[in-house]
C-alpha cells in the first residue's frame, strides 16, 4: 500500500483514512436525582485523514464519552462533529469501534466472528473470507479460524476483536482502551500488531487509552485531557520514524520527552504525584 501524506484540511481523505472535527463540544449527563454532571465542555479538536491520534487522561475525564459521540452512539449536549465533513447524527458506517471487552459471540467461531459485520450488512460474506483468513495470520492466528471464543486467551480473543473491526477497511477506527484489561507482556505484543496492521492500512484512528508510553509509540500526535469537566489540555506531535520497536523506542530521547512532558501535565494537575 502507498504511503499517505496526511492533510490539514478534511474535504478529501487520501486512501482509506477519513478526517473528524469536533469543535466547541459540551456534553451533559443528568443523574437518577436529576443533578448534571459535566462531563465535556468546550472541547474542539481536528484529526487529519489518515493521522493516529492518542488520547489520555485520567479516568471520569470524559475520553470515553468523547469516543462514543464520534462513534455516534452519544449526542453532543452543544457542539458538533464531523465526519469526512458531514454533520454525525448517527454511527457512520465507515467508522469501526474496538472496545476493551472484545464481545465476540461465543457461539460463532473466529472466522465467523470475524465476518459478522459483513453478515449483519448482508454482503457477500464468502468474498471476504481469504481476507479474513488473511487478517488472523497477520496478528499471528493462522490456523485458528475455526476456534470458539472460550477457546482463545483474552489477548486472542482482543486480536479477534480488531480483525472484525478492520474486514471493511474502515477509514475511522475508533478504539478504547482495547488493551487495558491485558496483561503486560500481552499489551506490548498488541500494541507491536496494530502498529502493523495501521501501517497496512493507513486509515484515522482515534485510540482512548490510560497508558502513556503506549500513546506516544502508537500516536503521530497525543491529546492530554484535563480532569473532569475534560478538556484538551495539551497536545504532543510524535516525531518518530515508523516502524517502531517497542525496546528501543524507550532508549531515544525524543519518546523519553514525550514521556516526560505528558508526565509534568499530571503531575501540575495533582492527578500523579511529583514526588
Amino acid at each position: 500500500m502507498n504511503a499517505h501524506v496526511l492533510q490539514a484540511d478534511l474535504s478529501s481523505a487520501l486512501g482509506n483514512g477519513i478526517g473528524v472535527r469536533i469543535d466547541q463540544v459540551l456534553k451533559i449527563f443528568e443523574t437518577r436525582d436529576e443533578d448534571e454532571v459535566i462531563a465535556l465542555q468546550g472541547t474542539s479538536m481536528t484529526i487529519a485523514p489518515g493521522e493516529f491520534v492518542a488520547v489520555v487522561g485520567p479516568s471520569g475525564c470524559g475520553k470515553s464519552t468523547l469516543l462514543s459521540m464520534v462513534a455516534g452512539i452519544e449526542k453532543p449536549t452543544q457542539g458538533s462533529i464531523l465526519i469526512d465533513d458531514k454533520s454525525l447524527d448517527g454511527p457512520n458506517p465507515r467508522t469501526s469501534v474496538v472496545f476493551q471487552s472484545d464481545y465476540l459471540l461465543p457461539w460463532r467461531t473466529v472466522i465467523d466472528n470475524v465476518l459478522l459485520p459483513l453478515a449483519i450488512k448482508r454482503l457477500n460474506v464468502e468474498s471476504y473470507r481469504e481476507r479474513a483468513e488473511s487478517l488472523l495470520a497477520q496478528v499471528g492466528l493462522a490456523g485458528f479460524g475455526q476456534r470458539f471464543p472460550g477457546e482463545l486467551s483474552g489477548g486472542m480473543r482482543q486480536r479477534v476483536a480488531i480483525c472484525r473491526a478492520i474486514i471493511q477497511e474502515p477509514g475511522l477506527l475508533l478504539m478504547d482502551e482495547p488493551f487495558g484489561a491485558l496483561d503486560a507482556l500481552t499489551r506490548e505484543q498488541m500494541i507491536m500488531d496494530l502498529q502493523s496492521l495501521w501501517l497496512r492500512l493507513k486509515n484515522t484512528v482515534l485510540f482512548i487509552t490510560h497508558g502513556i508510553d503506549e500513546a506516544v509509540f502508537l500516536a503521530d500526535r497525543v491529546v492530554v485531557m484535563s480532569p473532569r469537566p475534560g478538556r484538551i489540555d495539551l497536545e504532543i506531535k510524535i516525531d518518530l520514524p515508523r516502524p517502531r520497536k517497542w525496546n528501543e523506542i524507550h532508549q531515544d530521547d525524543r519518546f523519553a520527552e514525550a514521556v516526560a512532558r505528558v508526565r509534568r501535565r499530571f503531575e501540575e494537575r495533582g492527578i500523579l504525584s511529583a514526588s
